[in-house]
């Protein structure tokens, strides 16, 4: 019953925000002109076709990891003023779909991130290169050697983020309390381990946790089996009926299609005074 209670509130919360999105966002009308390949927004202003996630759906839960140092570097990434979660109208209302969906069976996506301006792509691409710089290394990549990081894809000189349709997220069970905070400098645990063993998430047990540089967090993985493998068969099918594209080698990313900005890559900031009228 708890259970079956969070998810009804979830629900109730759910529905207020449909009248929220209602009247703050208005329905695109018209097509989106193609753009062409170009980094915009440097002078610091997002398009009138993002939004916050929050003002679309607030029940959908925001951990926006590179906003702190529990993260691949170990230091809040480039251009993340805010902890907040900044995507297209499109993307946003698809996941507001999801997250629907989910509520009724008891469970919350959970959002890692979501824009991600160039700049901070920018700020992973000067990280690989430095390959001193290993402080994370027992957590996020035990067994990749950082210089292989960009010949195997972890890291790149652009993102399907900075387009604004992309998604890093997990589902949590509800209620869930909240992921404790990292603390600089405490031991860190590889991030394949069993869950028990891993840094603690509130998330369901995806058989790895998020970011983690390692062949064992492809989707479908065959040596991921049992709940696990169900957990994100879990997101997966309830992803892609909203619209959404997992990326096969990172069981949590999904890319809404079609994209908004299907060849745009934007770098304002990650912060509520980007978008149009915030403050």
């Amino acid at each position: 019953m708890p259970r079956l209670a969070a998810a009804l509130r979830g629900l109730t919360v759910t529905a207020a925000a449909v009248a929220l999105t209602t009247a703050a966002v208005p329905e695109a009308t018209g097509t989106v002109p193609k753009a062409d390949a170009a980094v915009r927004g440097a002078a610091g202003t997002a398009p009138p076709e993002f939004v916050a996630l929050r003002d679309v759906d607030p029940t959908i839960r925001q951990e926006i990891r590179y906003f702190t140092p529990h993260n691949f570097m170990g230091v809040p990434v480039t251009g993340y003023r805010q902890p907040m979660c900044i995507l297209t109208r499109d993307a946003a209302r698809a996941l507001h779909r999801a997250q629907v969906s989910f509520l009724r069976r008891g469970y919350t996506l959970k959002v890692y991130d979501c824009y991600r301006p160039q700049r901070a792509v920018n700020h992973f691409v000067d990280w690989a290169k430095d390959l001193k710089d290993q402080r994370m290394k027992g957590e996020f990549y035990p067994r990749i050697d950082k210089s292989t990081l960009f010949r195997d894809g972890y890291i790149a000189e652009k993102s399907g983020h900075s387009r604004g349709s992309t998604v890093d997220l997990t589902l949590v069970r509800l209620p869930g309390p909240p992921t404790r905070p990292y603390i600089p400098g405490e031991p860190l645990r590889k991030c394949y381990a069993p869950k028990a063993q891993r840094f603690p998430d509130n998330s369901l047990d995806m058989g790895t946790g998020f970011d983690c540089f390692d062949t064992l967090a492809h989707t479908l993985d065959p040596r991921v089996q049992g709940r696990q493998r169900a957990n994100r068969l879990l997101l997966k099918q309830g992803l892609e009926k909203a619209g959404f594209r997992n990326y096969d080698k990172e069981w949590w990313h999904y890319t809404f299609t079609p994209e908004t900005f299907p060849d745009t890559y934007f770098d304002f900031p990650v912060w509520r005074r980007a978008l149009s009228g915030g403050h």
